[in-house]
């Protein structure tokens, strides 16, 4: 018997490759929701799982059908209506593709894998070519056991368990918002880094509306986001051929959790990681990247988490993060070492406008906060040599030879040549630096600053006159020239 059959399939498929016999008329089918059967008794609607009922019972008890049907005839049938349905598929003809196509799927689903990849398209075409809720419900019914049916006989759950996502939340979202995540999830869970596209690109969708309507916390979708971000970026690397299409989702997948973007779900999210793993690279680059681009630097775990990667990879933009954090946190030496630090790692050919900032940064902190004046001025210095068209670091010092003038003097005259010495400075301020606004500023302060100038009686009384050059004491230690206010 098992002889006869193979031979009768042969001589089927072959009569069927190579002499084209069976019809593909649209008159050799009965076609429609509602048409004639033309294969034993066939139940004839557009829901396929309540047509194969029967058969999913006797599956599930065990019995297993052969490849291609249980009879001769059934063999028969398969290879007609697989030869048929192909015909027309080819053609893109889903219409009449249809009918036959149903009849295989029933009499031997375990004929070929292109039963449920064509049967896909089939069933996604019927459905955008009908207007009617009830049919529409039974066809995505239809699709849904499908992909069942597919992963039951030829395995590949992570990958089915993503289409049948995906065709669900294309054909019929807004009901199974849940049962679209829980497909999807599963999916990446199984795929991981062969999870599909499109299948990420749903999971994070479904995931952030059921957090906006209350059902999933916002931490979740964090760990959602941060699945898809890792799977996407790895694709990037290592598909250079589709890396295109991978950022284009990763761009998607960002925007979808930007709402999401909030300090308090970046902590509860993180901050158990941390605890965990506070030496890790790659979790410390997310941490810190995430934070700061979130607004939440002046959160513990942003500043512990800078700290641990500066630790581990020392680099002159860490150094200067931490010379930041530190002046946030009113540790002033502990900046200073740190913009110290930044300044021996950056390159001082490549790096001039860093550096230029983190010499300002310095001199602020040592002229305003420490009082170390000298120190400030020789910051200040550095970065006029590394921006010469640069005013502030001469209006750095004009301000602090005008704070401490007072101080360096023991007589109403002493304590007023300073300013000469500070005015000397905003000049130079101005001469080198072209923006206007910056000159206004600059002019501003020299005309307050005239009127601490000695009156023309004292420098008299002093046995100077005007023009001449004077040494100005103390800390400032330079010469300038004599003037009145």
């Amino acid at each position: 018997m098992k002889l006869k059959l193979v031979i009768n399939v042969f001589a089927v498929l072959t009569l069927a490759t190579f002499t084209g016999c069976f019809s593909t008329n649209q008159s050799s089918v009965s076609y429609g929701i509602n048409g004639s059967a033309e294969v034993g008794s066939f139940a004839h609607n557009d829901n396929l799982r309540q047509n194969n009922d029967q058969m999913d019972t006797l599956e599930e008890n065990g019995f297993q059908p052969s490849r291609y049907g249980d009879t001769e005839e059934d063999s028969i049938q398969c290879v007609r209506n697989l030869s048929l349905y192909m015909e027309y598929y080819r053609q893109n003809n889903y219409e009449l593709a249809y009918e036959p196509w149903k009849k295989a799927i029933t009499i031997c689903p375990k004929a070929t894998q292109n039963l449920y990849i064509h049967g896909s398209r089939i069933l996604r075409h019927r459905f955008n070519e009908v207007d009617d809720p009830d049919k529409e419900d039974a066809l995505v019914d239809s699709l849904m056991w499908l992909h069942d049916k597919r992963i039951k006989h030829f395995d590949r759950e992570g990958f089915v368990l993503g289409r049948k996502g995906v065709d669900l939340y294309t054909l019929a979202p807004d009901e199974n918002i849940q049962k679209i995540f829980d497909l999807t999830d599963r999916s990446i869970d199984l795929e991981e880094e062969e999870s599909r596209v499109d299948v990420i690109v749903v999971n994070m969708q479904t995931g952030s509306r059921l957090a906006r309507a209350g059902v999933k916390d916002d931490v979740k979708v964090f760990d959602i986001y941060d699945r898809a971000i890792k799977i996407l970026e790895h694709n990037i690397e290592h598909n250079p051929e589709e890396a295109s299409r991978y950022e284009q989702s990763k761009s998607q997948i960002e925007s979808m959790f930007r709402p999401f973007y909030k300090c308090e779900v970046l902590i509860e999210a993180f901050q158990p990681r941390f605890d965990a793993s506070p030496d890790s690279l790659e979790l410390l680059e997310q941490i810190t990247s995430m934070m700061d681009e979130a607004d939440c630097t002046d959160e513990e775990l942003f500043y512990y988490a800078t700290l641990n990667l500066h630790n581990k990879r020392p680099t002159a933009s860490s150094a200067m993060r931490m010379g930041r954090l530190e002046t946030e946190k009113n540790n002033y030496r502990q900046a200073v070492d740190y913009y110290k630090e930044a300044i021996d790692l950056f390159d001082k050919e490549e790096d001039h406008e860093q550096l230029y900032r983190v010499y300002i940064l310095k001199t602020e902190i040592l002229y305003r906060e420490l009082g170390q004046y000298v120190q400030a001025r020789e910051s200040a210095l550095k970065a006029s040599e590394i921006k010469p068209d640069e005013g502030r670091p001469y209006f750095l010092i004009g301000e602090m030879y005008a704070e401490t003038s007072e101080d360096l003097g023991d007589c109403e005259f002493t304590k007023r040549v300073g300013y000469w010495a500070a005015v000397d400075k905003f000049i130079k301020a101005r001469e080198v630096d072209s923006d206007p606004d910056f000159e206004d500023r600059v002019t501003e302060y020299i005309d307050t600053y005239r009127q601490y100038f000695p009156d023309l009686e004292s420098i008299f009384f002093q046995g100077y006159e005007e023009g001449d050059t004077y040494k100005v004491e103390g800390w400032i230690n330079e010469t300038t020239r004599v003037r009145a206010r």
